[in-house]
C-alpha cells in the first residue's frame, strides 16, 4: 500500500467533491473503503455533497453510498442516512 499516495488522491478529491456527479460520489466512497482507506474528511465532504444531489443517485448508488458510510462507521451521518432513506423509500 502506499498510504502517502491515498491521502494525496483524498485530499484531492475532497477540493473537487463539488464537480462529482452522483456516480463519481458513490464510486469514490466505495473505493476508499474497499482499499481500507477510511478518510474522513474525504467522506464527510462526499456526505454534504450527496446530500445535496440525493435524488439524482441510481438504487445502485444510494446501496453502495450507505453501504461504504456503514463500513467506514459513518453511518450516524444524520441527515445524509435520512436523505437516503427517504429516497429509497
Amino acid at each position: 500500500r502506499a498510504p502517502q499516495l491515498f491521502e494525496a488522491i483524498a485530499r484531492a478529491a475532497e477540493r473537487r467533491i463539488g464537480s462529482f456527479n452522483p456516480q463519481g460520489l458513490a464510486n469514490t466512497a466505495w473505493a476508499f473503503v474497499t482499499l481500507g482507506v477510511p478518510a474522513r474528511q474525504l467522506f464527510e465532504a462526499i456526505a454534504r455533497e450527496s446530500e445535496q444531489c440525493i435524488n439524482s443517485f441510481t438504487p445502485q448508488g444510494l446501496a453502495n453510498t450507505a453501504w461504504a458510510f456503514a463500513v467506514v462507521g459513518a453511518a450516524h451521518r444524520g441527515a445524509l442516512v435520512t436523505a437516503v432513506s427517504a429516497r429509497a423509500a
